[in-house]
């Protein structure tokens, strides 16, 4: 038989620690606040690609021109005034380089197209598809893929902002790049994408620099993703809950519960003081860490119902306890162990909401398996301390379901 821990001895003091580390969370919650990412609050979120343009289009006529590309093809959609509505369509397939397709492209009436790198591969172009795609007499530029050299520094030093937040999309040359801002009390989309687009074009000039995507977060929007966010936490800890009374006990599911909420308030504290940010990457940090939590509160729960059918003549439920404890303590630890190795590995190597979201995983995980071995047992403990072997095994099985 394996050797028997007295893991009851270290209730009283693991619950005190616990208390304070919450305490003290708590006054960094009133005091310093939580840092919240651009998802909870309102704000611009930009992608954006800097690279010098291949060609260029321009329409003089009195028509109207719109181009649609894809890695496939470049579309002409001609409608309006002075044209026959129809859409010329140019295949990459055969017309292999940007200087085969202005050649083309050319031949429509007052549409001219200029090129800057007739080399260039069609199949690796980009428009500026936030702007208009609409061809005018300004030039519409055409972009090509995987000759980037900026990096997330580069753009950060352009926008010189601190409430900024860069996150770069893809790898290398090929990298696009999210940009993130909070709109500040008073200011709307328009003044804030100005701003920024401002920054960029005097940074890369205005012709180097393609928007792809625009969308801004309302302050209405901020809320319901915070209101939202609460539900899906509560809502989780409920069915969690339900699971753990169907399965086992009404003490044993409290026990969980708190070791959940335990484990939550431990990250908060964490995230509070450490004044990471709280974006939806974090957020599910939290509930991933509940779910891992709850399968190793689990396991634990297990053996101390199988341990009341095999240990019928246990004088004390803590027995029975610090057995099952016991039991448990080497897979418990093994598995922690063994996730953090992968965890830990993601924190170092990565950067940006990934190196968050590992960090708090890692604080997570050594708070789950704590939280499973001390604070849901010594809940149990407590709730069970008038058990009496003299109720018999009939008893025992009873209350542990």
């Amino acid at each position: 038989m394996k050797k028997t821990f007295a893991f009851n001895k270290g209730f009283i003091p693991a619950t005190i620690l616990s208390c304070v580390v919450i305490v003290f969370g708590l006054v960094g919650l009133f005091t310093k606040g939580i840092n919240f990412g651009l998802d909870f609050k309102p704000g611009l979120i930009e992608e954006v690609r800097v690279a010098n343009p291949v060609a260029n289009i321009v329409y003089n006529g009195s028509a109207k021109i719109s181009v649609e590309l894809s890695a496939g093809q470049m579309d002409l959609i001609i409608s309006g005034t002075g044209a026959t509505n129809e859409t010329k369509s140019y295949n990459f397939a055969v017309l292999k380089d940007v200087a085969a397709l202005a050649e083309e492209v050319n031949k429509v009436d007052d549409v001219v197209m200029t090129v800057n790198d007739g080399s260039y591969d069609t199949t690796k172009l980009f428009l500026n598809s936030a702007a208009s795609t609409q061809l005018t007499t300004n030039p519409l530029q055409i972009y090509p893929a995987g000759t980037s050299k900026i990096t997330t520094d580069d753009l950060r030093d352009a926008l010189g902002s601190e409430s900024v937040n860069i996150k770069q999309l893809g790898s290398g040359a090929d990298a696009s790049y999210q940009i993130r801002m909070a709109v500040a009390e008073g200011d709307g989309q328009d003044d804030l994408q100005t701003v920024v687009n401002e920054k960029l074009n005097n940074k890369f000039g205005k012709e180097n620099v393609a928007i792809v995507k625009t969308d801004f977060i309302g302050a209405g929007m901020s809320k319901s993703t915070t209101h939202k966010s609460i539900l899906m936490f509560v809502l989780v800890i409920v069915l969690i809950w339900l699971y753990a009374a169907i399965r086992f006990h009404w003490d044993f599911a409290l026990g969980s519960v708190i070791a959940l909420l335990h484990d939550a308030l431990i990250m908060l504290s964490f995230i509070c003081w450490s004044g990471m940010e709280f974006s939806t990457t974090v957020l599910a940090a939290v509930l991933t860490i509940v779910g891992y939590s709850i399968n190793a509160t689990v396991v634990i729960l297990d053996r101390i119902r199988y341990n009341l059918k095999m240990m019928p003549n246990a004088k004390s439920f803590t027995e029975i306890l610090n057995q099952s404890l016991s039991d448990t303590f080497t897979r418990s630890v093994l598995t922690t162990v063994t996730t953090l190795m992968a965890v830990v590995s993601l924190y170092v190597f990565t950067t940006g909401s990934i190196k968050d979201f590992s960090l708090a995983l890692i604080v997570g995980l050594i708070s789950g398996m704590y939280s499973s071995i001390f604070i849901s047992s010594a809940f149990i403990s407590l709730s069970r301390k008038n058990w009496k072997a003299e109720y018999g095994v009939h008893h025992s099985l009873k209350a542990g379901n």
